[in-house]
């Protein structure tokens, strides 16, 4: 069994930052690191690149995503407009589903 648990967000997910300097900032996950807790959001935590030109690329001045520790970003609830902790629940067919901690609407 692996050391790391399942993280509750996933590619896809729209999410809300907590804190750090793109605090109050959403927007789609477009990678997950499971095993070092870390996710990279779209258009989120941008960091500037200095890349050598190569045979296939230019080179120059590359902005980029960086990650964000999963613990600085919350799920997004349309319901409740804000970001929601997660929990799950266990339909009658035996199907576990994420759903918002604060009104209870699947995610």
């Amino acid at each position: 069994m692996p050391k790391y648990e399942s993280m509750k967000v996933k590619k896809g997910d729209t999410v809300v930052v907590l804190s750090g300097k793109s605090q109050g900032r959403q927007g789609k996950i477009i990678r997950v690191l499971a095993k070092k807790d870390r996710v990279y959001v779209e258009r989120v935590n941008m960091i500037k690149r200095h890349t050598k030109p190569t045979k296939n690329s230019q080179g120059g001045i590359v902005e980029k995503e960086a990650s964000i520790h999963v613990s600085n970003v919350a799920l997004y609830c349309p319901k409740c407009a804000r970001g929601v902790r997660v929990g799950y629940t266990i339909h009658k067919d035996g199907s576990k589903v994420r759903a918002c901690k604060r009104c209870g609407q699947e995610l």
